[in-house]
C-alpha cells in the first residue's frame, strides 16, 4: 500500500480565552485509495485536526506529509497552491456561488491553476458532472438545485484538479437520509473505482461504519481505529 498522509505528532493549542491544548501528538498514515473516516464527541478536535491535514491550519507541532511533499513550514502561498492541486473539499454546506451556473461552479478550482485551457476545463467538469449523474444540471443556476444535488456537485467542483486527496468536514451533515445515503454511495465509488483517497470527519456513526477505516478521537487524542474492510 501507498502511503499518501502522514502526520507525526502533531500538537496544537488554542490560546484564546486561556492556553488550551486541543491537539496532542497525533500519529496518523493514510494510504492512497483508502477511506478514513474520523469520530469523536463535539470538542473532540476532529475538525481541528482536519484543518491542519488539510495545510489550512498551519499553527501547530509536529510533521506533515502529503503526496512524498512535506508541508510543515510552507509558505501560505505555497500552501494554497498545494491545495488547489491536491487536495479537494467537501464541507457539510456546499459553498457554490449561487449566481454561477453549476458548469461555472466546478471549473472555478481548475481555472484558478491554470492546467488546461478554457474549453479543456469544460470537458473536464462535464466529465466529473457526469461521474455524479447531474451533468443534465450543468446550465442551470447553483441555486436552483436541491440540498442533494448542490452537494453532488460540490464533490464535483473538489474532483476537477484530479486531487490525491479529498477532504469531508460533515460532508453528509445537511442531508436527509435519502441523499446521505446517495452522496455516500458516490464517494464509495470514487474510492474503490477511481483509488481517490477520502478522509472525513463525521457524526453520523452509520456512514462511519461504511467507511474502509474508523478513526476515533477523544480529548485531542487518537484513542482508537477500527477497519471496515474484509
Amino acid at each position: 500500500m501507498e502511503t499518501l498522509l502522514k502526520a507525526h505528532k502533531v500538537t496544537k493549542y488554542f490560546h484564546e480565552p486561556e492556553k488550551f491544548q486541543v491537539l496532542k501528538e497525533i500519529d496518523l498514515t493514510v494510504n492512497r485509495g483508502e477511506f478514513v473516516s474520523l469520530v469523536g464527541k463535539s470538542g473532540c478536535g476532529k475538525s481541528t485536526l482536519m484543518y491542519v491535514l488539510s495545510t489550512m491550519d498551519t499553527d501547530y507541532e509536529g510533521e506533515l506529509e502529503i503526496a512524498g511533499q512535506r508541508l510543515t513550514g510552507k509558505h501560505q502561498n505555497e500552501l494554497a497552491r498545494f491545495r488547489n492541486l491536491h487536495i479537494g473539499f467537501v464541507f457539510q454546506f456546499h459553498f457554490l456561488l449561487p449566481e454561477f451556473t453549476v458548469l461555472q461552479n466546478v471549473m472555478i478550482p481548475a481555472l484558478k491553476s491554470g492546467r488546461w485551457s478554457k474549453e479543456e476545463t469544460e470537458h473536464r467538469a462535464m466529465e466529473k458532472l457526469s461521474i455524479l449523474g447531474i451533468s443534465e444540471q450543468a446550465k442551470k443556476l447553483s441555486s436552483k438545485l436541491s440540498g442533494g444535488q448542490q452537494q453532488r456537485v460540490a464533490i464535483a467542483r473538489a474532483l476537477i484538479n484530479d486531487p490525491d486527496v479529498i477532504m469531508g468536514d460533515e460532508p453528509t451533515g445537511n442531508l436527509d437520509s435519502h441523499n446521505t445515503n446517495l452522496v455516500f454511495d458516490l464517494l464509495s465509488e470514487l474510492v474503490h473505482n477511481q483509488n481517490q483517497t477520502i478522509i472525513a470527519v463525521t457524526h453520523d456513526e452509520e456512514f462511519a461504519r461504511k467507511t474502509d477505516r474508523i478513526v476515533e478521537m477523544s480529548d485531542g487524542r487518537i484513542t482508537g481505529g477500527k477497519s471496515n474492510v474484509g
